[in-house]
């Protein structure tokens, strides 16, 4: 028997049919990548397996079976049983599935006495040796650490342990690397890969991002609109595809290895300059500094891509660039002259749309914000002017009303850009613009903010932890490390040639689409670490 066994299943919300006949299996040991894009059922069938769509109000037809359980037919007992017990999920975001109030040892205890009668003693040494399985440092005082005192790849590998508690069969996990830079997302790739070799557990894993699944599977379901369009070995899916859409989707891809398919027109022009900046945080003992002596130019046309990990500094400096915070040390120039505070010449696209835009405001109201703060006062000017942004960005204009719960997120992205657009700036600064984004979304908002560069001649500082995206958009490249530029320069030659070590680590941990390609570089990587 399969360990998980998926026939015609459905899944409704309403009037919408999220998953509609999907069938596959995955047997013991396998690991399977269910891929698509935002909306396509990905995570719907995710959370079938597990039955979390019982009382949601949800319509689920079909039959699943995971290890032999029917998940439809099982009581409630049978369920809490399979979840955890059996199958375990890991979930996107760590400090959502987390509770914050509590040590992350003593969570991981609490699901290990859920499903084994033993002391709290035992389950709080299950809990350190999952800990230490899954490469936490110094397992046993961690512990006792909180989800906030933990960076975010650790809090990953937190909820890894949780799940390895009692030694499921089946591990699910559902976009686990989304939010992590290159190194921390390889390392878990590599984590999960070990844990399949070391367990025999079979591995489910849903992601958006066609790399992920070439590093860590070995057959590949494309979905869309809640049905299978492509399945098969994860080499032939990836290698010659035979469905329209996953060339499609291949094709969205970016390649770390393709140069900017067209180049920003950069003139002598110099519109912003940064002159020695440092920022420290903290006092007495616990002052450090996010930012250490970074100085910079941008022209005007021109991209500079700023990379490097989670805490190397790149949104701090991007909010100084911007004025939205003070420099401790240095100077940001505009234009020439020296300026403190918010320039409207400067404006900033951030990283989650949800929670820059208010909800209790339309989307057009937080457009007109710049034209309001400039001193316009006509209201049908005004009007006029946010409906001519909202259709710049490939909105309608009759969007003015709508809030951004309304909004899919690459739609929320675009009502960012209208609304940095809307004070004419000089210089948008992109703070990790696409990291939460489909792979198609993506490639949609880099082709509109370059083709807004090109038209406007706006200058664009792009602060990425995606090494490939940053090549794809930019003409120059600063690399960041613990606050410092390690290496900047022309992008190709900082991609071909690279000079500093660290930047030649970062290269390293960018997926492959190659299945092959991506075995051969987790066998360096783990040379490498031992």
């Amino acid at each position: 028997m399969s360990l998980v066994e998926v026939t015609g299943l459905t899944v409704g919300f309403g009037s919408l049919k999220a998953v509609d006949g999907l069938s596959f299996r995955l047997e013991r040991g396998g690991a399977l990548a269910l891929v698509g894009e935002s909306g396509s059922g990905k995570s719907t069938v995710a959370s079938a397996l597990l039955g979390l769509h019982r009382g949601t109000g949800a319509r689920v037809g079909g039959s699943v079976l995971v290890a032999g359980t029917d998940v439809e037919r099982a009581t409630d007992e049978e369920l809490r049983r399979l979840r955890g017990g059996t199958a375990a999920m890991v979930f996107q975001d760590p400090l959502s599935a987390l509770d914050p109030y509590y040590a992350i040892g003593d969570q991981i205890a609490e699901v290990h006495r859920v499903h084994h009668r033993v002391s709290r003693r035992a389950a709080r040494a299950r809990a350190v040796e999952v800990l230490d399985r899954v490469g936490i440092p110094d397992a046993r005082r961690r512990a006792r650490s909180r989800p906030h005192e933990f960076s975010g790849g650790m809090r990953q590998r937190a909820l890894i342990a949780m799940a390895l508690a009692c030694e499921p069969q089946l591990l699910i996990a559902d976009e686990p690397t989304t939010a992590l830079d290159v190194t921390v997302q390889a390392q878990i790739l590599d984590l999960l890969h070990t844990l399949r070799e070391e367990t025999g557990m079979g591995l489910l894993l849903v992601t958006h991002d066609v790399g992920v699944a070439a590093e860590s599977v070995d057959e590949v379901l494309v979905m869309r609109h809640g049905r299978a369009v492509e399945h098969g070995p994860v080499g032939t899916v990836l290698g010659a595809p035979r469905a329209a859409y996953t060339r499609e989707l291949l094709g969205a891809v970016p390649r770390v290895d393709a140069p900017r398919a067209v180049p920003g027109q950069a003139g002598d022009e110099i519109v912003l300059e940064a002159t020695g900046l440092r920022r420290e945080f903290g006092r007495g003992k616990r002052r450090f500094a996010a930012v250490d002596d970074v100085s910079l130019t941008v022209r005007r046309g021109e991209t500079l891509g700023i990379v490097g990990e989670s805490g190397s500094g790149k949104t701090t400096l991007g909010r100084m660039l911007v004025g939205l915070l003070a420099p401790t040390q240095g100077a940001v120039r505009h234009d020439g002259r020296p300026h403190t505070g918010v320039n409207p010449a400067v404006q900033m696209v951030f990283q989650d749309p949800v929670s820059s835009l208010n909800p209790r405001r339309s989307v057009g109201e937080s457009i007109a914000d710049p034209l309001r703060a400039r001193g316009e006062r006509d209201e049908a000017r005004i009007r006029g002017r946010v409906r001519e942004l909202l259709e710049r960005v490939g909105l309608e204009g009759a969007h003015y009303d709508r809030y951004p719960h309304e909004f899919s997120g690459g739609q929320r992205q675009r009502v960012g850009i209208a609304r940095a657009l809307a004070a004419d700036p000089r210089v948008i600064v992109c703070d990790e613009p696409v990291s939460a984004l489909d792979v198609t979304t993506q490639a949609q908002v880099v082709a509109l903010l370059g083709e807004l560069q090109r038209e406007l001649g706006l200058a664009l500082v792009f602060v990425a932890h995606d090494l490939a995206v940053v090549r794809q958009v930019s003409d120059r490249v600063a690399v960041m490390r613990r606050g410092r530029i390690v290496e900047e320069g022309p992008a190709d030659e900082v991609y071909e040639s690279p000079k500093d070590p660290y930047t030649e680590q970062l290269l390293a941990a960018v997926p492959a689409l190659d299945p092959q390609a991506a075995a051969r570089r987790r066998t360096a990587r783990r040379e490498l670490a031992a």
